[in-house]
């Protein structure tokens, strides 16, 4: 059994691959850096192979969907990705393409590859990694990446519905967590002011809800619980809210 795992430097991508060995499975572990790769395989115990690649480029999107195709992966998690803080008028448009490429761009068409190759072949696991950001109307001050978010939520579902017409055993999930211990806040340029949950808390809980075929997955009590309640205001006052929150995210401890 085979996985491949985007974003397997560090942060969930990292405790999902290391979960994913624990459980039997040859990981191919995908990220920019070589030697954040080669420690995070030394880490796992079962065969794993490291495969460097910058998802900002797109011959490294195509060699990334080649690797999928040629291995025949049996669960593939897309999960790289990352954000930018502040407001929208004053945030960089070079920082955000690139935004756009990983979290949108690549995510699109290794989606799409890897879903034809495991319907041609009538099985495999996809998991995207979304965000709670993508379940909310909008994201003041984080307004692209949580745009970006959105897109994958609503890519995974629409998907979901078409391969469920089809009866096949390609089974479709879309992780949507709220605020995890990892590096994104340094690359986003922002804090979390709410409790984080612990990033292998995460990471297993996402990849035993994949395997039990759950559609939209979203770790965690406050989290669910905040999603629950937001369908009673209206989009407007749950803005406000939300750039309160955001506005917070901008004052580091």
């Amino acid at each position: 059994m085979k996985a491949l795992v985007t974003g397997a430097s560090s942060g969930i991508g990292r405790d999902m691959a290391i979960y994913l060995s624990n459980i039997g499975y040859e990981v191919i572990l995908v990220s920019k850096s070589k030697s954040k790769l080669e420690a995070v395989s030394n880490e796992l115990k079962n065969k794993n192979e490291i495969f460097p690649a910058n998802l900002r480029n797109s011959d490294d999107v195509d060699r990334v969907v080649k690797k999928c195709l040629d291995e025949k992966i049996d669960v593939f998690i897309n999960n790289a990705g990352f954000g930018l803080y502040g407001p929208f008028y004053e945030s960089d448009l070079d920082r955000e393409l690139e935004m756009i490429d990983v979290n949108i761009v690549a995510v699109h068409k290794l989606t799409k590859e890897v879903y034809k190759m495991m319907k041609d072949s009538n099985g495999g696991y996809i998991l995207n990694v979304a965000s709670s950001a993508g379940l909310m109307p909008g994201g003041p001050l984080l307004s692209t990446y949580y745009a970006t978010k959105s897109y994958v939520r609503s890519l995974t579902l629409g998907l979901y519905e078409e391969n469920r017409r089809d009866l096949n055993n390609v089974h479709l999930s879309v992780l949507c967590p709220g605020p995890i211990n990892t590096n994104f806040n340094n690359v986003a340029g922002t804090s979390f002011n709410l409790k984080s949950l612990s990033s292998d808390f995460v990471a297993n809980y996402a990849i035993d809800k994949m395997f039990k075929n759950k559609l939209v997955i979203v770790p965690g009590f406050t989290v669910r619980c905040g999603l629950f309640f937001q369908r009673f205001l209206g989009v407007k006052l749950l803005l406000k809210i939300i750039y309160k929150i955001q506005v917070k995210k901008g004052i580091k401890n």
